[in-house]
Parts: structure tokens; sequence; C-alpha cells
């Protein structure tokens, strides 16, 4: 072997050495960190039972939330306002007092008790005809308060802080005319016919009856007791001849006005929520299986008619005639 090889093997060789000495150099400065990191800020510190009660908190969040919720009561929507039903039923147990009551008028029986909700019975055109003759009617008076009321069978009309006969007024001829009452008619046949069948009973078995009539409801503060129309109750309770109660809305929730929600109150402290649209037709049983009631209305005019029926011939009531309004 020549001399230089010599010489370049060992300059190789003292390489390798100077840089095996720089790493471990440079693994005692790491480790001297580290320990010097521990020392000042202490070992690092863990729960052996920190996952258990991570998940004993989360679990005892939402029986929290649920127990709260729980408190505050349900809502279930029977119908909002956006459906488009043919028909949606709820089914509820007849109240007994109800049940004893219908039992001496053959085939007025329910076969379920309950709530019916239809869009599809009363049209645009019969809507708008009714709205009409309401709102004609009622701009010859009007409550004080938020509730005014035109009962065409009978000629009330709500005027301030109580009733005028809206056919002894001069104006009358003006604002009605005979198709306006060939309509009602109409209206009232169609929804008598469709208690009738979603409930099963004689169609001839029940009868029209007293009070019904158009309401008007706007957000203005109660003056009598006639306009706290938003207090629970039950209908049968309030009129005793009621059997068959319905309801056909007007104008539209959430766009005519705010609020005027109706309200059924149920057992377990769940509620069933109507909201009203125009054309909407919701049938119930009157007896107390129904307590219900009506939201305030917040904002804007809400426009129904009420259509109530008995299954006593004795309280039955004629449709309204046009000839009133001529006399």
């Amino acid at each position: 072997m020549s001399q230089e090889t010599k010489k370049s093997k060992k300059k190789e060789v003292k390489k390798e050495k100077a840089a095996q000495v720089q790493d471990n150099v440079k693994k005692a400065l790491d480790t001297d960190a580290d320990k010097d990191d521990k020392l000042k800020f202490g070992p690092s510190i863990s729960f052996p039972y920190q996952r258990v009660w991570s998940r004993c908190i989360l679990i005892l969040g939402v029986l929290f939330i649920v127990w709260y919720n729980s408190r505050q009561g349900k809502e279930i929507y029977l119908a909002k306002q956006k459906d488009v039903l043919v028909s949606r039923t709820q089914n509820v147990e007849c109240s007994k007092e109800y049940k004893n009551e219908l039992d001496q008028f053959p085939g007025c029986l329910p076969e379920k008790c309950g709530r019916v909700v239809t869009d599809k019975l009363v049209t645009s055109t019969e809507s708008d005809v009714l709205l009409r003759l309401v709102m004609n009617g009622m701009s010859l008076g009007g409550s004080d308060g938020g509730a005014t009321i035109l009962d065409l069978h009978s000629g009330a009309l709500s005027k301030n802080s109580n009733f005028i006969n809206i056919y002894k007024l001069e104006e009358r001829e003006k604002l009605f005319n005979a198709a306006d009452f060939a309509i009602y008619k109409v209206v009232k046949t169609k929804i008598q016919h469709a208690i009738a069948h979603n409930f099963g009973v004689d169609v001839d078995k029940i009868y029209l009856t007293k009070p019904t009539f158009f309401s008007r409801m706007t957000s203005a503060p109660a003056v009598t007791i006639h306009d706290e129309y938003w207090h629970a109750h039950v209908d049968k309770e309030t009129y005793e001849h009621f059997h068959y109660t319905s309801l056909l809305y007007l104008n539209d929730f959430g766009r005519d006005f705010d609020g005027g929600k109706f309200v059924f109150i149920d057992k377990n402290n769940v509620n069933s929520t109507v909201e009203p649209r125009k054309g909407r037709v919701l049938m119930f049983t009157s007896g107390s299986e129904n307590l219900h009631a009506v939201e305030k209305v917040k904002s804007g005019t809400r426009y129904a008619l009420t259509v109530s029926f008995t299954c006593d011939v004795n309280a039955a009531i004629s449709d309204p005639s046009y000839r009133n309004v001529l006399k």
C-alpha cells in the first residue's frame, strides 16, 4: 500500500470519529433540555378516570335538557300552514259524559272521537266569497276589543261593547246578495257531510245549531269578556247542545296575521296545534276530550267561520235567508 493511500484512510477515519463525537454531544444536549423542562414544569398530569367523568357529565347534561323540555310541555303540529291536506285525523278517547249523552240520540254517536283537518273540502272561490261577505258585514260594526262576531242567522253583530242587529241597518242591502247566502249554505252542507263521514254518523241525525258565526280577531286589548277568546274551554260545557264543532279559516297564519293558532290541550302536557290556512276546515267532537284554546293574535287580522252541529233536533236552527236582508 502506498504512503498516500494510508494518509487518505487516516483522514476518513478522523472525519468519522469527529462526526460521531458531534452526534453524541447533540444527544447529550437534547437529554439535558428534556430534564430541564421536566424540572421547570413538572411531570405531565393524567387522570386514570378522566374519560369516565367526561361521559358522566355529558349524560347528566342530556338528562337535564330532557327534563327541562318535559316541564315546558310538548307541541305536536296537527296541521301547519304550509301543509296541503286531503285529510288528517287524530283520534282521542271519547269522554264518558259525551258518550253517555249521545246514547239517547241513535245514529249520532261517533265511531271514534277526535279531530279532522282537511284543505280540500271548501274551494278557494267559496272562501273568497265568504271572506268578502264577513268583511262587508263587519264594516257596519266592530268590537272595541279584539274580537268581532257576525251571526247571519240572527243578524247579531258586535258594535263597540254591545251587539246590534245588522238586518235593521239601511246599508245591509248594499253589502249582501242572494249568491252570498247560497254559498254559505253550500259550505255548511259540505261540512255537515264531512263530519258525518269522518265520525261515522248519520248525516240526517246532525243538525245545524247556534251559535254559528263569523269571527274577526285582532291584537287589540280586550274590553269585555266577549273579547277574551283565548281561554281554554270545552265547547259542550259552554253550550250543552253542542255535539260536533267545525271551523273554516278564511285567511292565512303567517301571512295575514301572526298568533291565533288553534291548540288542543291534551293529557300528559302535550298540545296539538293547527295553524290556520285559507280554506282549511277543522272538525272535532265537542266533548271534554277536546279541551282547546286559541292563541292571542299578535298582529294582523284573523277571519274564521265557526259552524256547530247538534244531535238534538230541538236545538236545530234553519239556514240564514236573504229574505232577512230585504225585510
